[in-house]
């Protein structure tokens, strides 16, 4: 029978592993925080914070918005210039197409006028003149219907119209009135309805200026559009040329009295004084004066009859001289009475770039009159400097 050592023998079977609850119940070694006393291990350091995932994309997003709405501010401000530039082009190129029309208008104004009052004229001369003149008004009335308005400008732009055709129905009217005279019962009768188509020449002026250039003027400043101009128009600058009384003289001279022969008595115009529109100076022989310069830049001259007798055509020139070829603009008074004073206006300049910063004259000449002797009144001279306003 073998013999065993019982130290040897060893029974596994009666050790039972730990329970679940056991395991649970023991604790974890604690580890020192460094820098306490007791020589235990160190703790290991702590790993970097992370940003929490989600910030990154929401902080991109709101970088992405904020661009976004830089370039959307940016865009519309862009297009508010490139609107507010196309309103005025748009104005401007309106301003042009009247502006051509009133430049018609103005020289067939003096035609007319040089016409009634030219010596030794023929009826039937006039009466061709004035068919013509009113075939240019119907003209120039065709070429107005064509001008497309600006929308806030449409209303308006109809009162143009009536001025344009109230100037063709007077001088077709004088024209036909005239043809008609040997039908009249008398020169007094000729006379009211020559008056009559007259008054329509002097309405178109108020029409134009009262129904038309003022409220576009106004209607510009609503709109915000500055550096336009409506033109004025005056086709009868002188309302004595179309009274009852120039018809009356006409009338005669048509019927054969005669105004020739060389002038007797006092004969004369002279210069009064020259207003600078619309910065309200006047201009003076003896100081230097500094005029702004605008669109709207207007010279006004006034004349006076200096002599006993009516004058007619009376060239009056305004030269401006800043270096360069000179500024030369030529206007008629048709008719001035005795001591009577009437204005000529000179405007839409374009003055070069050698007039400005340096010194300027202004010389204003009135033409010499048949008869007339004393001509010292007749010429002045004015220094100025020309300044952008």
């Amino acid at each position: 029978m073998s013999t065993y050592d019982d130290d040897d023998i060893q029974f596994d079977f009666f050790d039972e592993p730990e329970t679940v609850e056991a395991t649970q119940r023991r604790r974890l070694p604690r580890l020192e925080r460094s820098g306490r006393g007791g020589g235990g291990d160190e703790r290991p350091p702590r790993p970097p914070r992370q940003t929490p995932t989600g910030l990154i994309p929401l902080a991109r997003l709101v970088g992405l918005i904020a661009i976004a709405i830089v370039v959307v501010v940016g865009l519309v401000f862009w297009v508010s210039s490139c609107q507010g530039k196309s309103k005025h082009d748009e104005y401007a190129s309106y301003a042009q197409k009247v502006r051509v029309i009133q430049a018609a208008d103005k020289k067939l104004s003096q035609e007319f006028g040089a016409e009634l009052i030219k010596e030794g004229v023929k009826v039937s001369d006039l009466e061709t003149s004035l068919a013509q003149f009113a075939q240019q008004e119907q003209q120039e009335y065709a070429q107005a219907q064509q001008i497309h308005a600006p929308g806030p400008l449409r209303a308006i732009h109809t009162h143009l119209l009536d001025a344009i055709e109230l100037r063709a129905k007077g001088l077709a009217g004088i024209g036909d009135t005239l043809a008609q005279a040997a039908s009249k019962k008398g020169a007094g009768d000729t006379v009211t309805a020559l008056t009559a188509q007259g008054n329509l020449l002097a309405a178109s002026d108020v029409v134009w200026e009262q129904l038309y250039r003022l409220p576009a003027t106004a209607e510009l400043k609503r709109q915000s559009v500055t550096g336009v101009v409506i033109p004025q128009s005056q086709f009868v600058p002188n309302t004595d040329l179309v009274s009852a009384r120039a018809f009356t003289i006409l009338e005669q001279r048509l019927s054969g009295a005669s105004t020739g022969g060389t002038p007797t008595g006092k004969h004369g115009d002279g210069i009064v004084g020259v207003h600078v529109s619309p910065q309200g100076s006047d201009l003076t022989t003896s100081t230097a004066t500094t005029i702004k310069v605008s669109a709207d830049l207007r010279f006004v001259v006034t004349v006076e009859n200096s002599g006993d007798f009516p004058e007619t055509n009376v060239p009056v020139k305004l030269t401006i001289d800043a270096g360069g070829t000179p500024v030369v603009r030529t206007e008629h008074i048709l008719a001035i009475q005795p001591t009577e004073q009437q204005t000529v206006n000179f405007d839409n300049f374009d003055l070069p770039p050698s007039a400005f910063g340096q010194k300027a004259t202004i010389t204003v000449t009135v033409g010499k009159v048949p008869g007339e002797t004393n001509t010292a009144n007749n010429t002045a001279i004015y220094t100025v400097f020309f300044t952008l306003s």
